[in-house]
């Protein structure tokens, strides 16, 4: 079965808690074999505890495919890459290398790659991947654009993303503020690294007068 091209993943880093129950999750998947494929990186460890799920964002011509010299890493016709065939897998590591997001792992012990694959025994048959089934915040989401913008009517999803010359979209979507998103319709990774973060200042209402002044105790 294929998953329904109803159906998307969007991942929403400012909704992140960094609670990490989808990475427990992630053990449980059948096909992870018991290894999480999920991990959470800090923006700034130094000056904040904000975390960022990182996943397979799934590309339309992955890159980690491309470079795999035993033809070992497929794309199915739903978008989905798969980990690494074990009887092609020569754990060689250039899909780790080649891979703009930083997702596949190369497990030394089994020798063989192996990364997040949608939860592809769940999101084939229409079930949400153990990550988002868990994720108190949503930051993690498994369903259709109908319902993400009910959910975000501020956000918009992003698939397109800009490393230096080379553009990539994913099947996976992130969501960025909408203001942001109306520009220019993709994130500029490389330019991103550069940013400083916005400041955020918190202003609170003075009132005229005490509201409780006529409330007696």
């Amino acid at each position: 079965m294929a998953k329904p091209d109803y159906l998307h993943f969007f991942i929403d880093p400012n909704r992140c808690i960094g609670c990490q129950a989808c990475v427990q999750a992630c053990t449980e998947c059948d096909t992870h074999r018991g290894e999480s494929m999920i991990h959470l990186e800090y923006v700034s460890r130094p000056e904040s505890v904000q975390t960022v799920p990182v996943v397979c964002m799934h590309c339309e011509q992955p890159t980690c495919a491309e470079v795999c010299p035993a033809d070992a890493i497929k794309r199915t016709g739903d978008g989905v890459v798969q980990s690494a065939r074990k009887p092609r897998c020569i754990a060689c590591g250039n899909c780790v290398m080649a891979c703009p997001f930083g997702v596949p792992e190369l497990y030394e012990d089994r020798k063989i790659m192996m990364k997040c694959d949608m939860c592809y025994d769940r999101s084939s048959i229409g079930k949400k991947p153990m990550c988002a089934t868990v994720c108190p915040s949503q930051a993690l989401f498994f369903g259709t654009r109908e319902q993400i913008a009910q959910l975000r009517p501020l956000s918009a999803p992003v698939n397109t993303f800009q490393f230096g010359a080379q553009t990539i979209t994913t099947q996976v979507h992130v969501m960025v503020p909408r203001a942001l998103a109306q520009p220019r319709a993709y994130v500029d990774v490389a330019a991103a690294m550069d940013e400083q973060p916005r400041s955020r200042a918190v202003s609170l209402k003075v009132l005229g007068s005490d509201p409780y002044a006529e409330v007696e105790v």
